[in-house]
Parts: structure tokens; sequence; C-alpha cells
């Protein structure tokens, strides 16, 4: 039976290169491949500093900490995300503020956070805006920038999704105080595991450094750190993909563009909505909307007996056990949120994937809920 998977690296001999590079080199951590990577990426996207990380979340906990958040401190951010944003907060003791999305970007509201930002500035407990880029799509910056400036609020943006994602000639990443990458196997560029906080700003940088190396300041350790370092293997996968991002884009781009064409028309499926003028997604996932009256665990499950892997993206935040306990969440509150939870499915995506595959996969999706509407 034929077996498509969800995601898939796309690795080539010059990923290979530069690993065997590293493992000549004997310098396996925190050596010049490392560096390489750093200046690479802050030039690509024309920042002042890339400093690397052992994971996107470790890159947004340092993000947390750069902005100041601590004990009880508010910050805004989107419970439609996968939950290491949130959790971000949390590793500082702060509280994520929850605003709903806008049910056709997925993206945070751009109008209710700038309302949340008036809101809550008065209070003198808000400290960061964190605005998820959702799959690729970046979320609409200009409001909540406006607002969050006006009352001296750092803005981190979560770009781990979002790399070489673009609004009006605009790189992801670079509206803000900072921001942090993600670069997992399942993402557009991967380094295995590891991530990069990306910023102008020197203090922050200068900290991100620090922080990475259990807070170390050249043979004192003056706050505490945490083992946040990107080893140098990694490194080097990043800076073959990083070469290679145009090319990596390209392809997921040809992939969902035949995902489209072939799902325009079949019932009971909407895709999401296409990127306004001036905006270019860079495609993390390809994810459908099931009309309401689509069992989604049935079509999973008839996916799956036909060998193709799919996924929900993404489980509500405030939803899940932990927050629902700890902060009182209950059903209802971010009901955007909640109605993309509940309808979003995840299919095969990446850029290697045939054109023999993508119809195998739409056929079955289609067939399935043929089935189900008889």
């Amino acid at each position: 039976m034929k077996t498509i998977g969800l995601s898939a690296p796309d690795i080539t001999p010059e990923e290979h290169l530069l690993v065997d590079e590293v493992l000549r080199s004997g310098h396996l951590s925190f050596g010049p491949m490392m560096e390489t990577f750093e200046r690479e990426f802050a030039a690509r996207f024309g920042a002042r500093h890339a400093v690397a990380m052992s994971s996107g979340t470790a890159a947004l906990h340092v993000a947390m900490i750069a902005a100041g958040v601590h004990d009880n401190d508010l910050v805004i951010t989107t419970p439609f995300s996968f939950i290491a944003s949130a959790n971000s907060i949390l590793f500082e003791r702060g509280i994520p503020h929850f605003v709903d999305i806008d049910p056709e970007t997925l993206t945070i509201d751009p109008a209710a956070t700038a309302d949340a930002i008036e809101s809550l500035a008065p209070s003198g407990r808000l400290r960061a805006i964190l605005p998820v880029h959702v799959f690729g799509r970046m979320a609409e910056m200009e409001p909540i920038l406006k607002a969050a400036r006006r009352h001296g609020i750092a803005v981190i943006e979560d770009a781990c999704e979002a790399i070489g994602s673009q609004s009006d000639g605009v790189f992801a990443g670079r509206c803000s105080d900072a921001s942090a990458f993600g670069f997992y196997p399942n993402k557009q560029m991967t380094t295995g595991e590891g991530g990069v906080l990306m910023t102008d700003r020197d203090d922050y940088a200068a900290l991100a450094r620090s922080v990475r190396n259990q807070g170390r300041n050249g043979y004192e350790f003056d706050r505490l750190g945490f083992n946040y370092r990107m080893n140098s293997i990694s490194a080097a996968l990043g800076v073959a993909q990083l070469r290679r991002l145009d090319e990596l884009l390209t392809k997921r781009d040809a992939v969902a563009a035949r995902y489209d064409a072939i799902l325009a028309n079949v019932a009971g499926i909407r895709t999401l909505a296409a990127p306004r003028a001036g905006m270019r997604i860079s495609r993390f996932v390809y994810v459908v909307r099931l009309d309401p009256g689509v069992d989604r665990d049935l079509v999973m499950s008839a996916l799956a007996a036909r060998g193709i892997e799919s996924r929900v993206y993404f489980p509500a935040i405030h939803l899940q056990p932990f927050y629902r306990e700890r902060f009182g969440f209950t059903e209802g509150m971010f009901p955007n949120t909640e109605a993309a939870a509940a309808t979003l499915l995840a299919l095969p995506f990446h850029g290697n994937l045939s054109t023999e595959e993508i119809e195998y996969v739409c056929d079955s999706l289609a067939a399935e809920i043929v089935r189900q509407a008889a």
C-alpha cells in the first residue's frame, strides 16, 4: 500500500557536504559553522543580529526574557498556534492574554489586538505582544505595532512557521523588537532541531547570546541561563538549507498550487483564503477546512487506511487541559479559534510530493466525503 507521510525534509548533497565538513573539523559545538549560519541568516533578512538557538521554543523563551516578562505580567497573543508560543510566556511566569483570530486569515485579529493594547497598557502589567504568523501567513502587523509603540510595549513575532514570508515588502520577523524562527524537520527549512532569535537590538542580542549559554558573560555567569545552544551539525544543515531557501519555497508553492487546483471544486472542503495583494505566504503546511457536516475523525481514519497521514492543526490552546485547569478557560471564549480548531485538517505537504501522490491524497479525501454524504 502506498504510504504518504505528513511531511519530509528536503536534503541534498549540499547538506551532506557541510555536515561532513563539520564532522571532519572537530568543532561540533560553538564552532565557525554556527557563526556562518548566524551571519548568513542575518544578512538574508537584513537584520543586525541572528542568534542561533536549540529550537524555536528556546528562541521564543529568550525573547520573553529580553522583553522583560516576569511574574504576572500580561502578554497578548493568540490561542490558535502551536502551544510553544503561549508556553514561552509561562516559562517566565507571565500570563497569556488571548485575543481571538480573524476567521479567514487565522491570524490574530489586528483590530481586537490594538483594542486590547489600549485597554491593558494603563494597568502597567502589559509587557509584550506576541503575534503568531500562522501556517506561513503573516499577521497584519501595522495596527498592532502602532498601538504597541504608542505605549512602549515590546512586540515579539513568532515567525517559526513563516521564514521568507513577506507583507508589503517586509519579511516576517522584521517588524518588531525581536522574532523567533524554528527549524524542526517539518518546516520550510530544517536544522533537525534548532531556531534563531533575530533582532536589530544590540541589548536583546547580547542577552540572548548569554542566556543560551547558561548565562555566561566572559568568564563569569551573571544571570540565570539555559543550555539553548545550537550544535555545529545543525548549523551546517541550516547553512545549506538557507542557501537553498528560494528553491525550497518555490517547490512548496508548486505543491500547494496543485492541491488548490484539484480541491477547488470538491464539495465539503474549503481551501484557505488566498493572500491579499502585497502578501507572500511561505508555505508551512497545507490545510483545508471541512464543512461542519463532515466527520473529521472519520476522514482521518479513512485516509490512514489508505496510507495517508493527516493531522489536526491546531487544537485550541485555551482548551488544553493544563490551560483550562490553570486559567479557567472554557468553550465559547474564542469562537473563531474554536471553529478553526474543530474543522481544519492538515494534509501531506512537502516540496517533493509528486503529482501522483497529490492526486491520490485528493481523490482519497473526496471519496470519503462523498461516502459520508451518501
